[in-house]
């Protein structure tokens, strides 16, 4: 994957975004138009609709993911990204772990980097197991592979059931 043009000062990122309370379909599209603000060069994969994991008593939900350049750190990415999932009207504060939300945007990748930090970890924990995060990944970047292990995400998407993930858009 390429991620770092102009001497480190902007890296390709991968950001995975859900929704599905009120309208998620316009929610997304317009959580795609407010990230056009903070990523360079953007590209938006396909509209999915995805049946809930872990908690599978509420709502279907509607998936994309973006990717595009970003000039920072990816601390400075995770406030902006939730800024924009505040301003859609998420409150991490009320929600239950995996449970119903208004936006959910989520740092799949950035560059080749590796963080585990508190508050913060890429490539995604959870990105291995999860269809609707991989297949609007794939679509984007088809050769993508895990940064660190060079895992191929193609290999992992293969791997994983069907999880009730269909393409919309």
């Amino acid at each position: 994957m390429c991620s770092v043009i102009n001497n480190s000062e902007s890296s390709l990122v991968v950001l995975g975004l859900g929704s599905n309370i009120g309208d998620s379909r316009s929610t997304i599209l317009d959580a795609v138009k407010a990230l056009e603000n903070i990523l360079m060069e953007l590209r938006c994969a396909s509209i999915y609709e995805t049946e809930p994991l872990y908690v599978t008593n509420q709502n279907r939900f509607i998936n994309t993911a973006v990717m595009g350049y970003f000039q920072g750190t990816p601390q400075e990415l995770l406030v902006r990204i939730n800024s924009i999932e505040s301003h859609f009207g998420r409150d991490r504060s009320k929600e239950q772990r995996w449970g119903s939300r208004s936006m959910d945007i989520d740092i799949l990748l950035f560059g080749d980097l590796v963080i585990k930090e508190q508050d913060l970890e890429i490539p995604h924990p959870r990105l291995k197991e999860r269809r609707f995060a991989l297949e609007p990944l794939l679509e984007l970047l088809p050769d993508a592979d895990e940064p660190g292990t060079d895992l191929s995400y193609q290999l992992v998407r293969k791997a994983l059931p069907d999880q009730g993930c269909k393409k919309l858009l």
